[in-house]
């Protein structure tokens, strides 16, 4: 049931980042395009921060769910095997502090923003800081899940093409 659900999340992210790739492209071409004229269209730019920051974190979250994220074991690879799983579980602990630290602030920033209207949007500021809130709930699930699992691992994870 939990991994039906989790699926499910995983396709919904990726459908949203391909929409927020086209609505950005779609905005900025706008933006170029009235501005070639002589009438700019003064809210694309500001538009384009927002979709940008949501389109980052989205993709931030696709990568953190297929484990397809930057993953530098230059340091690990060096220690002994022994400790391999000692450092992973703490990796994956600090990942799910951060990810909890991520919440946090950004309840915060979105409190702070809510008042606070776009320069050129009739939106709230709140809006750029929302989907930090999920990017720090999604984060600290996947650190406690990737703690669990490198508790319960036998054998430190096989590397995956293209891990660094």
């Amino acid at each position: 049931m939990l991994r039906r659900v989790a699926g499910a999340f995983d396709k919904v992210a990726a459908v949203i980042a391909c929409v927020l790739v086209v609505a950005l492209l779609g905005c900025v071409s706008l933006g170029v395009i009235t501005r070639a004229f002589g009438q700019p269209l003064i809210w694309t730019d500001e538009f384009s921060r927002f979709l940008m920051v949501w389109l980052a974190v989205f993709g931030w979250i696709v990568a953190s769910r297929k484990r397809i994220h930057v993953r530098i074991r230059f340091v690990r690879d060096r220690l002994p095997a022994s400790a391999h799983k000692a450092v992973e579980l703490a990796i994956q602990g600090a990942l799910a502090l951060f990810g909890v630290l991520i919440c946090v602030f950004s309840v915060g920033l979105i409190a702070k923003n809510r008042d606070l209207e776009a320069t050129t949007l009739p939106v709230s500021m709140a809006w750029m800081y929302l989907p930090m809130l999920l990017a720090g709930v999604v984060t600290a699930a996947q650190g406690a899940r990737e703690a669990v699992g490198a508790v319960h691992r036998a054998k430190p994870a096989a590397r995956r093409e293209g891990d660094e």
